[in-house]
């Protein structure tokens, strides 16, 4: 008869000393990040190929994961970016006749060091009061003192430019070239879902590396411009800010999306901040002011537009607040064709409220071209 293998243990170390015992699950070996908690109930497998999550370890929050295993259609991008995962109960197992794999297969083929048995209530409740920290799992390291020594190497998440690691290296295209709107989208860690939002909506999508400039975009005559989700602090990142301005100088109507968002509000003189914990989770309420209404959402973000410089700039207007803590989702620039939210309108996963803000979009274009056309004539 064949024996067991014996489950290896595993580490998890937190920044201000904390330690947990477990049993290791994914890769067998050491990483380190800022961890933070998921709320989701599905959807792991899109959560741990957001390009937003690099650099981070994630926990999540439901009891049991990797019970429907991992399926290849179901990729943000293509391979997990997560530091590492957290998790209490972890099922090899898996129900899906149209699984690819199990979850462990498919974490141990793609270098992911996870930690499984873990109180993850308490860890939460812990995280959550003393805000998002750095921590590091081990299960090839036995002795605490040096894990420790590790995670003093872990860099701090604020500061840190993450965009550019996780951003194309080369242009590509998405979408039929005969669609009616071509769409630069700068990608900062852009997910699947949302280029596919938008090239079903006949759109033909350019996209392009983060740190490509303005006018490089520009020679390809898109209709419209995409700043999309993605990693790290958007304070130092200049580069993004400073292409964003130009658009806004030239009247091109643009939109973003979370990191996307964030690098409109500093395009337009507003600072950002860290947030205690951020939103991950696909249950955040978000109000609406237009319209009054409140959607469910899907969020993932460690970072926020400043309501207070917001609120005193005369050339913005808010149009989304988040219904927990009352912080900015959403703006609009007045006078330009130019909006943004924090949240994820693609929702995947997650609820699909906030979807109609693709086609918002569109409309803003075709409201540009027509007054464009108008603004000819009359010239």
């Amino acid at each position: 008869m064949k024996k067991a293998v014996k489950p290896s243990e595993a580490y998890l170390v937190l920044q201000d000393g904390q330690v947990y015992q477990g049993v290791a699950i994914g890769k067998i070996g050491t990483t380190g990040g800022e961890i933070c908690f998921n709320t989701g109930m599905t959807g792991y497998q899109e959560i741990y190929t957001d390009p937003s999550y690099y650099g981070q370890i994630i926990i999540n929050t439901t009891s049991h994961i990797g019970n429907y295993g991992a399926v290849n259609s179901e990729q943000e991008s293509d391979k997990p970016k997560i530091s590492g995962l957290v998790v209490n109960s972890f099922s090899s197992d898996y129900s899906r006749n149209v699984a690819n794999e199990s979850l462990h297969h498919y974490l141990e083929r793609n270098n992911v060091v996870g930690i499984s048995e873990i109180d993850t209530r308490k860890l939460v409740r812990h995280i959550r009061n003393k805000g998002a920290m750095n921590a590091i799992i081990s299960s090839d390291i036995a002795d605490l003192g040096e894990i420790q020594n590790k995670l003093k190497d872990v860099p701090d998440m604020d500061g840190l430019e993450l965009a550019s690691a996780v951003s194309t290296t080369q242009s590509y295209f998405v979408g039929d070239p005969e669609a009616k709107w071509k769409i630069a989208v700068l990608d900062l860690g852009v997910k699947k879902s949302i280029l596919s939002n938008l090239s079903s909506r006949n759109c033909y999508l350019q996209v392009f590396p983060a740190q490509t400039p303005f006018d490089e975009m520009e020679a390809w005559e898109p209709h419209g411009y995409f700043i999309s989700n993605g990693p790290g602090d958007p304070a130092p990142m200049d580069y993004a800010v400073d292409t964003t301005r130009r658009i806004l100088d030239e009247d091109r109507p643009v939109f973003g999306i979370c990191l996307g968002h964030q690098i409109l509000g500093l395009a337009c003189g507003v600072s950002t901040y860290k947030m205690h914990n951020g939103h991950r989770g696909l249950n955040q309420p978000v109000l609406n002011i237009q319209s009054g209404l409140c959607e469910v959402t899907s969020q993932n973000h460690g970072f926020g537009v400043s309501a207070e410089a917001l609120e005193q700039a005369e050339h913005l207007i808010v149009t989304h607040r988040n219904l927990n803590d009352d912080t900015i989702e959403g703006m609009r620039v007045k006078g330009k064709p130019a909006f943004s939210v924090q949240y994820h309108p693609e929702a995947s996963p997650g609820p699909h409220d906030s979807r109609y803000l693709f086609d918002q979009f569109l409309e803003l274009i075709q409201e540009n071209i027509i007054r464009k056309i108008k603004t000819d004539e009359f010239n």
